[in-house]
């Protein structure tokens, strides 16, 4: 299992002292916590469903940005990849890497698109009752 990226959560000042580190391999993403007592949860790439980039002012200024994850995973649910070096690049690579896992487990997501007009039509056939 090879590490593709890693880093820590971030704080003062944009240093890594925190006891929270991210892993990420082909497949599967970890996220370690804890000094005392330590917790590893690991979500599999397939199931992140959406990725998107959240930086505050303070972020900004120390180079520092946080990714927020929807996912499927029944465990670890939504979450943050909180304060990392380079989010731009790191959201980028886990999205690309999420497309060719989600390809190779032939997993899609289902949404549903509909225009107004017909969501109303939908909502008048159903007071027919």
């Amino acid at each position: 299992m090879e590490i593709i990226w890693k880093d820590r959560k971030r704080t003062l000042f944009g240093l890594p002292l925190s006891f929270t580190k991210y892993e990420l391999t082909e497949e599967r993403l970890f996220i370690k916590t804890g000094f005392l007592t330590q917790k590893e949860d690991e979500v599999r790439l397939y199931r992140i469903m959406d990725v998107s980039l959240t930086k505050t002012l303070g972020q900004r200024i120390f180079g520092v940005g946080t990714i927020n994850c929807a996912s499927a995973d029944k465990t670890l649910g939504d979450f943050e990849i909180k304060s990392i070096k380079t989010p731009g690049e790191v959201k980028e690579k886990l999205s690309e890497m999420i497309e060719v896992q989600r390809d190779k487990k032939r997993v899609t997501n289902r949404e549903v698109m509909m225009h107004q007009d017909d969501l109303e039509d939908v909502e008048d056939a159903g007071d027919m009752d």
